[in-house]
């Protein structure tokens, strides 16, 4: 079977989990049969689909037409006969129960059709004994979604003991289809790659508040303020419900041995049903508490090392068991967990004979089973690290960015942060603006194009999460500022023309980002603004001085003061957007503006940018300088070059001579 056969598919279970996959596979065209065990269920199901349907239009992310019908291509239904006796794809999402999802799958099994590929959502059983439940186990396989599947980007394709190649290759490109980004796990291996990463994490956490090594407050200080993850970990704890990890850890323990023994704090609190915010309760108190109260100061550098340790010895043993390779993890992690970077990275950026050392310590202090290091992490130890002893070949190397040359002469910046919507960080400021440096030293480069990696985002503005690890420090938050202020600088009155491919989102920082360019080019599906004086802010990188030469001060005013956001085509006709294209040729007629900006004259186009740069405050200065240019320019090779080729009708070659 290919894609192309894939007309119908089934969802078993309208929960959280199941009404998500069936809204995502019918807002990609599909056919979905919406089935769980009472009417009751699968109507609660159908309804949060349409509420949440009504949120996306109500939002302009999909128009009512679509939401439309998107809703009528979902059949809510009960019998299991009706619900998989047309599908080709049956994606099972019941409850996190080997027993239960066995009797589905035997159940199921007796009505789909012969062709049906069968994908289980679980987040962390055994595929292999799941599939041996069916008569098709070569047909089987883990699609794991993230919750909210509307949201989350990652599917996790995993393989069983008896999966088929084509099996995985064709559900990868079904999630691919989905607008999902699929992650291949190569073998069955309890937890996965995400969950095999995570739910050791926040078992560390709690074995070492529940023996007095730390607080929760220097925990999730540590994790969300020193580490730069997306919560805190107890604060994860809580989202998630202790009952929920508790389950897994369980089948951890059972799998993988005594290192994954459940913390007795938490097996306590679900004894007591404090489960989370679900109940009220948790690691923290909802109802009679403050709730989550994460200091910004309070993170230890010793548990860094020791969570990130845990996550090494993991990541470790993944490779080793050839579940997936470092890059598979690493990008996992960004997409499923909101890491701000993968684990593996992460290791090898702190060293991980350091890590090691850490682990082994802690085993010597409390022979704890969970705290002796593996002897897969011993092994990259040696091998000096999990990509490999750094080599200096003379090439910067960016983990915020990419460079990409694609010819013609044009130096192709693409911001490659997609988990995050290429929220620009500090991080992110620095390597621009040594991108910046590299390309405006590269002869063979004349233009440079800035883009954002997906279709998402351009950028959805500053990382706010890094913003707030400097927690309530005004020094720093002024050093931020002029950080921002200076590489945008940089950008704006380089030499050479810029041009921004906005796709997506375009917002607060992003938007500032792009005001430095020359041109701007935008798809029909962007969002621009500056919405930081909704969180009580200003733009704080240059974004106040820059955009009123572009569209007026009163248009500028406009967009700052009302902190909107603004489609594309109305950016356009306040002129700050040059042109509005197709969303399928943002990319296209972006590059090709770079590269017809890129063969013209390179001498006038600086003089000409420090020229309007030089009289945008003073126009006597401006003018001065357009003379004293226009006088150089007389005696340029470039000027003749122009003058031969427009006599002869043909199209000039500028040497910048």
């Amino acid at each position: 079977m290919e894609l192309e056969d894939i007309n119908t598919i089934a969802v078993l279970g309208a929960g959280n989990m199941g009404h998500g996959i069936a809204e995502v596979a019918a807002l990609a065209g599909y056919d979905v049969n919406l089935r769980d065990i009472n009417e009751e269920f699968v109507q609660d199901g159908y309804d949060q689909i349409e509420w949440s349907l009504g949120k996306l239009a109500e939002n302009d992310q999909i128009t009512d037409e679509v939401a439309d019908d998107t809703l009528e291509r979902i059949t809510p239904l009960v019998d299991v006969e009706e619900s998989v006796a047309d599908a080709d794809v049956v994606i099972e999402a019941v409850p996190e129960k080997m027993d239960i999802k066995k009797d589905v799958y035997g159940e199921v099994e007796e009505y789909a059709p012969d062709h049906a590929i069968f994908g289980t959502n679980t987040s962390s059983l055994s595929i292999t004994e799941l599939s041996e439940v069916t008569n098709r186990p070569e047909q089987f396989c883990g699609m794991h979604f993230f919750n909210p599947p509307i949201r989350m980007p990652l599917v996790e394709v995993i393989s069983g003991a008896h999966t088929a190649d084509e099996t995985l290759d064709l559900i990868e490109a079904l999630a691919e289809d989905v607008d999902k980004s699929p992650v291949r796990v190569h073998k069955d291996s309890p937890g996965f790659i995400v969950n095999r990463v995570l739910v050791p994490l926040m078992n560390e956490a709690a074995w070492m508040v529940y023996e007095d090594e730390a607080t929760v407050a220097e925990v999730d200080s540590t994790a969300k303020f020193d580490m730069g993850l997306p919560m805190g970990l107890f604060e994860l704890t809580d989202q998630v419900g202790l009952d929920v990890g508790l389950h897994v850890q369980e089948y951890m323990h059972e799998t993988l041995g005594e290192a994954y023994a459940p913390c007795p704090m938490t097996e306590e609190k679900v004894e007591a049903e404090e489960l989370g915010k679900k109940t009220g309760k948790g690691v923290y108190d909802y109802e009679d508490g403050e709730g989550v109260q994460i200091p910004t100061d309070e993170g230890k550098e010793w548990i860094s090392d020791r969570l990130l340790a845990v996550m090494a010895d993991e990541v470790a043993q993944l490779i080793d068991d050839d579940v997936a390779g470092p890059d598979a993890i690493d990008e996992a992690m960004k997409l499923g967990a909101g890491f701000p970077d993968g684990p593996a990275k992460m290791a090898d950026a702190r060293g991980l004979a350091d890590l090691f050392e850490a682990l082994e310590d802690a085993y010597d202090e409390s022979g704890a089973a969970r705290h002796e290091p593996s002897d897969a992490l011993s092994g990259f130890v040696d091998e000096g690290g999990f990509y490999g002893p750094s080599e200096d070949d003379g090439e910067l190397e960016f983990e915020t960015i990419r460079l990409e040359y694609p010819g013609n002469m044009v130096g192709h910046v693409v911001i490659d942060r997609p988990h995050r919507m290429n929220t620009i960080s500090s991080e992110l400021l620095s390597e621009l603006s040594e991108a910046i440096d590299v390309l405006g030293d590269d002869d063979e480069v004349r233009s440079i194009l800035i883009t954002g990696e997906g279709e998402k985002a351009f950028s959805a503005g500053a990382d706010v999460q890094s913003m707030a690890a400097g927690g309530a420090d005004p020094i720093g938050a002024i050093e931020l500022s002029k950080q921002g202020q200076d590489t945008f600088g940089k950008l704006e009155s380089c030499d050479m023309p810029v041009v921004a491919g906005i796709d997506g989102y375009c917002l607060g920082g992003g938007m500032e980002l792009a005001t430095c360019a020359d041109i701007r080019v935008a798809s029909e599906r962007s969002e621009l603004g500056q919405p930081e004086l909704n969180l009580g802010l200003i733009p704080g990188w240059g974004g106040t001085q820059r955009l009123k030469h572009i569209v007026g001060e009163g248009r500028a005013k406009e967009i700052i003061l009302t902190a909107d956001r603004y489609e594309a085509e109305t950016m356009e006709d306040y002129g700050f957007v040059n042109e509005v294209v197709g969303n399928d040729e943002l990319l296209e007629k972006a590059l090709d503006l770079a590269e017809k900006l890129a063969g013209g004259p390179p001498i006038a186009q600086r003089f000409t940018k420090r020229a309007m740069l030089a009289g945008r405050d003073d126009t006597d200065a401006g003018l001065e300088l357009e003379a004293a240019a226009f006088g150089h320019l007389m005696a340029t090779d470039d000027l003749m070059t122009g003058i031969t080729a427009f006599m002869s009708g043909e199209d000039a070659e500028f040497e910048g001579k």
